[in-house]
């Protein structure tokens, strides 16, 4: 038989055919005695769990939050008979229109994935009439779904916000991406690897929830790809100060001279400070240390149950106060910038109310990096805030003296569970490959602990009452008033952030009572902050006028491409005095206590 008679008598290959039935049917065995263990694993550490955050919990919140929705709609029987008459419209339409694919013709589809979906990329998802009819069905039924909550009557805006997003949980969930026998990329692995890729998926999750607490903590990104200090926070300086709250960093200078005012920056207590220090070519720190400031930084301690009564102004005084306090003690200087980012510059704001008030004027000038001051449309955060929450959170809290890290990193990744925890379902435990090695993503799973006082006065007081911007809010006895702060503000928002919108961060800026320059960034909360000029990516706005609103401030807004740090750094470097030999934090008058990035930021949740 000659080659080409080989060929033509040979059977073509076919990615979905069965390669070893025998090694496929010990593979699935493995699967299921290893997926038995890592279930009674999972049941075992959530048995009983319950309160805020958990799955219990979220599914009672979202029974009552869908269940008002519907309430509304069955209210008026004609619109809820058009809806549904709507939706088996569209079934009808696509099973007529499969038939005719499987009969070969071509046809377009009925409904589509929106932008930036990257859920069904895979080629199969609209060459394979199979595929292609379980994508168009979800997506049929989660845009009405979402239809559906959108146009419900009756319900007040808080609680249509609540049932948009636990929709969105639901539906993101039941997405056929995230099955084995209609995602076709798995099909495929499983069927060409004989079920290899499911075993290795699921030892995966068992080491998951081997390395987790009470709750899952999906593996996002190779956690052996870094190491804080070794390729992560490798910015040259020295901890020159600590307390029970910080270690304060000095960062070693770059140029022969530097700016005479230093920059102290304040992280959020939330998460690490070195989201703003990560791999060289990212870090804000390395990059403003070669521009000729001299940083401080700011570096939380990752608290536990001793520090449980440390409240928001123990954070002030003992945070943003003792570090101001040091760096005049070790530079002699009069004046200080600050930087603050979230919810460090929320802090850093209050900080400056209260000193406002008793007319302390070190502080020179402030930035604030996608922070609210004005909590009235804070965003999806919100959703997880009322009395009833707080109340169990509080509750849950006392007990530990914390809230988990693990919890609030739920939280944001409830937020977008299309990004941040369906996609790591799949690749981890059903395509049993590895994360891919991202630094951003190391540092969004290296969480902390919050101290039961501090994390209550602020979801209570900023969150639920919004006292800050009410001129409501008491510290130590006094009453913080916004508009008594006069010094220059460099405010940047980000167009698509979901943790502190750009709007609510706009309406802040009115409040205070000094010479204020916004920015708007492109990208989100932490992407849109975290764009080294060198990746050429994005863009920002800026208007010399200010507008009631964010819409009429964009309208007469320039668009400039690129990075908006340098932008920054000729807006500080005006008001941070003459250039003069830079200070090496091992000459200052404040002794060395170690190497950065120092000790606190190793502590793991």
């Amino acid at each position: 038989m000659t080659e080409s008679e080989d060929t033509q008598n040979s059977e073509p290959f076919s990615p979905y055919k069965v390669q070893d039935p025998e090694q496929l049917g010990r593979n699935i065995l493995k699967v299921l005695e290893t997926g038995s263990k890592a279930f009674n694993m999972f049941l075992e550490k959530s048995g009983g769990l319950s309160g805020p955050y958990s799955l219990p919990e979220e599914t009672n919140n979202a029974t009552k939050a869908l269940g008002n929705v519907a309430r509304s709609w069955m209210n008026d029987p004609t619109r809820f008979t058009e809806a549904n008459g709507k939706l088996f419209r569209g079934y009808s339409d696509l099973w007529g229109q499969t038939i005719q694919r499987f009969l070969g013709h071509e046809v377009d589809p009925i409904a589509k994935p929106h932008a930036g979906d990257n859920r069904f990329q895979d080629p199969e998802w609209s060459e394979n009439p199979f595929f292609d009819f379980w994508k168009q069905a979800y997506l049929l039924t989660s845009d009405w779904a979402e239809e559906m909550v959108e146009t419900s009557e009756g319900i007040d805006d808080k609680t249509k916000q609540r049932a948009e997003f636990y929709l969105n949980l639901i539906s993101s969930a039941f997405s056929p991406s995230n099955f084995l026998l209609t995602n076709p990329e798995v099909m495929r692995e499983t069927l060409q690897t004989n079920g290899e890729n499911l075993v290795k998926g699921m030892e995966q999750l068992t080491k998951d929830l081997t390395e987790s607490n009470d709750l899952l903590k999906i593996s996002q990104t190779d956690k052996d790809a870094f190491e804080v200090g070794k390729n992560l926070a490798v910015t040259p300086g020295k901890v020159i100060f600590q307390n029970d709250l910080i270690q304060l960093i000095q960062y070693s200078p770059a140029t022969p001279k530097a700016y005479e005012i230093p920059l102290l920056i304040i992280p959020p207590w939330i998460n690490k400070y070195y989201i703003l220090d990560l791999v060289p070519k990212k870090s804000f720190v390395k990059w403003a240390v070669e521009e000729g400031f001299t940083v401080f930084m700011i570096s939380w301690v990752n608290p536990d149950t001793k520090l449980s009564q440390k409240g928001f102004f123990d954070y002030v005084n003992e945070g943003v106060f003792t570090a101001v306090d040091a760096i005049q003690k070790t530079l002699r200087v009069k004046e200080v910038n600050t930087l603050g980012y979230c919810v460090g510059g929320t802090l850093l704001a209050s900080s400056l109310a209260y000193m406002a008030h008793n007319e302390d004027n070190i502080i020179k000038s402030a930035t604030f990096l996608t922070t609210q001051v004005d909590f009235s449309n804070a965003g999806d955060l919100m959703v997880f805030i009322d009395n009833e929450q707080l109340q169990a959170l509080n509750q849950m809290m006392s007990e530990r003296g914390y809230l988990d890290g693990s919890r609030m990193s739920n939280v944001f990744n409830f937020l977008r569970p299309k990004d941040l925890i369906w996609p790591y379902v799949v690749n981890n435990y059903l395509l049993g490959k590895k994360p891919f090695p991202f630094d951003l993503l190391y540092w969004n799973q290296d969480s902390t602990r919050m101290p039961a006082a501090n994390h209550s006065f602020y979801l209570t007081e900023f969150y639920n009452f919004n006292k800050l911007a009410k001129k409501q809010m008491e510290l130590n006895g006094v009453l913080l008033d916004l508009s008594k702060v006069k010094v220059p503000i460099y405010e940047l928002a980000t167009k698509e952030d979901h943790i502190a919108p750009a709007k609510s961060v706009y309406a802040g800026t009115r409040l205070f009572g000094g010479p204020t320059k916004f920015v708007l960034a492109g990208s989100g909360h932490i992407a849109g902050v975290i764009n080294p000029p060198s990746k050429k990516k994005y863009q920002y706005w800026t208007n010399r006028h200010t507008e009631h609103t964010l819409d009429d401030w964009f309208e007469g807004a320039t668009s400039y491409a690129g990075s908006w740090w340098p932008d920054w750094s000729k807006w500080l470097a005006a008001k941070s005095g003459n250039m003069i030999p830079a200070s090496d934090p091992e000459n200052g008058k404040l002794e060395v206590i170690e190497d950065a990035p120092g000790s606190y930021v190793r502590e793991k949740a």
